[in-house]
């Protein structure tokens, strides 16, 4: 039975999806983060293979309980689509593809088909004949936005906008929110030593200081910045757990607290910390396309695409765009 793959590999987690012959999602799992760009070849293939194996024994019904080894053997893959956050470059693609080959058995060529994530939500250009392109927006972990044109029944990149990593941007993604969070639960602390009355009541302070086991705000500093525990470091060189945790990772996981503060507390400071990062991601969507009478030459026009989101802040995008839409036009949401 030939069988079709697709692998959505972003910064928080792996998605794969096997259809039949006839289009049917058979099977489904999910893996660990495969950014390529953070993680590397060797623990981008673990995530992934993760991922493909437990997709694997589900396609059968029951689930299957014994482990699927790859390149699979009582299946073929015809063909493979790949969606790699970190996947920035041609070099990016030719680095990667041998290591997704070997552990699929798909050759490189045609039936692998290996691009950066946001190629998988402008697939969806192909279902509205009456449009010609696409903007994918990823607000997860990271974020980005590109926009696509739909040539012979291939997808052309166009324009993108950040995709940078924690360093440089991605602003409006999770660890965006997370690190504005702070930046604004510090503002309150700082104006409170100012004019000697306590900041504001926030659940979203709380939360955060109970995720990080501690009484006073400031201490997070110390938590933030911390180095990452080495291979080579005593195990009792720092008591606190989070020095285990990457940085970066230490920003971004706040997301879901932030989320729940706004939508189930209604905490003024996490919806205005929501603001903050759908609203500059809001702009960078804007940059790429063009004003009905102001064409540019790779920007798309907005009335004529459709536009997809990937990640949580998504939902906060979505409204912040009412205001993009009154001067570009308006886009079929997906």
């Amino acid at each position: 039975m030939a069988l079709y793959l697709c692998v959505d590999c972003g910064g928080s987690k792996t998605a794969a999806a096997i259809a039949n012959e006839s289009g049917e999602i058979i099977g489904r799992a999910f893996g660990g983060p495969s950014n390529f760009a953070y993680l590397g070849i060797e623990a981008f293939s673990s995530s992934v293979a993760t991922a493909v194996g437990n997709a694997l024994k589900s396609c059968t019904s029951p689930p299957s309980q014994e482990p699927v080894s790859l390149p699979p053997t009582s299946v073929t893959f015809a063909a493979a689509w790949f969606g790699i956050s970190g996947v920035d470059s041609p070099a990016a693609v030719a680095a990667i593809t041998p290591a997704i080959s070997k552990l699929l058995g798909i050759p490189a060529g045609p039936r692998l088909v290996v691009a950066n994530d946001t190629h998988l939500l402008a697939a969806p250009v192909r279902l509205h004949p009456e449009v010609s392109c696409a903007v994918a927006v990823i607000g997860g972990t990271g974020s980005i936005s590109v926009s696509f044109k739909e040539t012979n029944g291939v997808l052309e990149e166009l324009g993108r906008i950040g995709g940078w990593g924690w360093i440089l941007g991605d602003e409006g993604g999770g660890f965006h929110v997370g690190r504005e969070a702070i930046r604004q639960l510090l503002m309150e602390h700082d104006k409170a030593s100012v004019t000697g009355k306590p900041p504001p009541d926030s659940s979203l302070r709380t939360r955060i200081m109970s995720h990080f086991s501690i009484t006073d705000f400031m201490e997070i500093l110390t938590l933030i910045h911390l180095p990452e525990r080495t291979p080579s470091a005593p195990s009792d060189a720092d008591t606190s757990p989070h020095v285990s945790i990457p940085r970066e990772k230490r920003l971004s996981s706040l997301s879901p607290m932030v989320f729940d503060a706004a939508f189930e507390d209604k905490d003024p400071l996490a919806i205005s910390v929501l603001r903050i990062c759908s609203d500059i991601l809001a702009n960078e969507v804007a940059v790429l396309l063009y004003e009905e009478k102001n064409p540019q030459p790779r920007a798309v026009k907005a009335s004529e695409s459709i536009i997809s989101f990937g990640g949580s802040v998504s939902y906060m995008l979505r409204m912040d765009l009412f205001g993009v839409w009154k001067v570009v036009g308006v886009m079929i949401l997906v």
